[in-house]
């Protein structure tokens, strides 16, 4: 008899963000092949002996989709119930669409359980609102980090630059300074608010605000690493009217670069690259 494979979404991170369903489902699976991206929360409450990591890290381990796919699929064969852990939501560059389609091609059941994506949440719980009705009436969502194999980027930052909305660029860390440039070449003012925010809703969460034209040398400065999410719009700079009164404990990074550490935060250290 074959078993089923679920695509769950783990949410950008907090465990308390996980949705009903895929807590459950973590409850009850057989086996689950897990992301990097859900943390050690999330992860530290799944029994180790149904644990297996599938992860990708860039500049350190890899596991190469094929071999996802494969496991997926034996596991499926073996009449396991599989949950496909990944970090946010399985459809926001997280490959869920190929291991869907790989899925069926192989005949193995399967169902999407969606997660709260870090595209959204990321930018909130930092207090920017990715859309705002005085600052931006739409948002592009895109990866910094592109398949290495294409000949040419799919991305077109001229039209990007050009339509006034907000931009969050998601694994955009190492990339900054070529997709800033970009935006700058295509007409983008320097002025232009930029917001980094480096493992969004987690307890170690930072972020650094600048501009445009600033932004690369406050993520120097910063010391900002991966995962981070990269905003780039108005609506980045109306943080700086709410985030008094925020509830979340983060360590600022203002427009020199310099650390302003919230309550509770001081020491915090970020967890390996992903």
């Amino acid at each position: 008899m074959v078993g089923k494979v679920y695509l769950v979404g783990s949410g950008p991170g907090d465990p308390d963000l996980l949705t009903v369903k895929a807590k459950r489902l973590l409850e009850t699976a057989d086996v689950v092949l897990h992301d990097k991206l859900p943390g050690p929360e999330i992860l530290g409450a799944i029994p180790e002996g149904k644990r297996e990591d599938v992860g990708k890290r860039a500049g350190g381990e890899w596991t190469p989709q094929e071999y996802t796919n494969r496991r997926m699929v034996e596991l499926a064969r073996e009449g396991k119930t599989v949950v496909r852990l990944k970090g946010g939501d399985p459809f926001v560059f997280g490959r869920g669409g190929e291991e869907m389609e790989h899925l069926a091609s192989e005949e193995i059941p399967f169902e999407v359980v969606p997660g709260i994506t870090s595209a959204i949440a990321g930018p909130g719980t930092a207090g920017i609102p990715v859309t705002h009705r005085e600052h931006a009436s739409s948002v592009s969502f895109v990866t910094g980090h592109e398949d290495p194999t294409k000949e040419e980027s799919a991305i077109d930052w001229n039209a990007l630059a050009a339509t006034g909305g907000t931009i969050v660029v998601l694994m955009g860390v190492g990339g900054l300074p070529d997709y800033t440039e970009a935006l700058l070449d295509a007409g983008m003012s320097p002025e232009t608010p930029v917001a980094l925010v480096e493992r969004a809703t987690r307890p170690e969460m930072r972020v650094a605000t600048g501009t445009l034209g600033n932004i690369v040398s406050v993520r120097d400065e910063s010391e900002i690493e991966p995962p981070a999410i990269t905003v780039i719009g108005d609506v980045a700079g109306t943080r700086e009217r709410v985030v008094e009164f925020l509830g979340n404990r983060t360590g600022d990074s203002d427009a020199d670069g310099n650390d302003t550490l919230a309550d509770g935060d001081e020491g915090a250290e970020p967890e390996e690259d992903e």
